[in-house]
């Protein structure tokens, strides 16, 4: 079992990935495409101006478009479900941490929630990065008390 000792009081802030891609709700599935091609992120922060109202990860964009978009069996109606709006495949209401968030807590969270990444806002409310469960591993792993 993972104690506090282990990680000692090491916060969501020292391990979150900062590089965040935000989109807009009704940002298109040919949009996210795009972005999900270009970063090697697998998470997307859906904004409406400021506020974090859902999370899309690739794994929602992979079940919602379909497989044989871009294919030589695609058809239009395959094409259409790169017309669909991120808000309607986003995951609602998404657990955010703030970035002072120890990670057991966050690692708690994630377990309890069924969630594979928290966005993490700072202190004025604005986002600050992104923590996943490979943060939290890879920071597990690097702990000095690990072994």
């Amino acid at each position: 079992m993972i104690t506090e000792t282990a990680l000692g009081l090491i916060t969501v802030g020292e391990i979150m990935t900062s590089k965040v891609v935000t989109i807009e709700m009704d940002d298109s599935l040919e949009v996210i495409r795009d972005i999900f091609r270009k970063v090697k992120f697998h998470h997307l922060i859906v904004v409406d101006g400021e506020k974090i109202v859902g999370v899309i990860s690739d794994r929602d964009f992979l079940k919602a478009v379909s497989p044989y978009v871009e294919t030589m069996s695609e058809t239009n109606r395959d094409r259409a479900t790169l017309e669909k709006r991120a808000h309607q495949i986003m995951s609602h209401y998404p657990v955010t941490v703030k970035n002072s968030c120890q990670i057991q807590t966050a690692a708690k969270l994630m377990l309890d929630r069924r969630v594979s990444c928290l966005p993490v806002t700072m202190p004025d409310g604005s986002i600050g990065g992104v923590v996943t469960w490979k943060d939290v591993f890879r920071a597990f792993l690097l702990s000095p008390n690990s072994t």
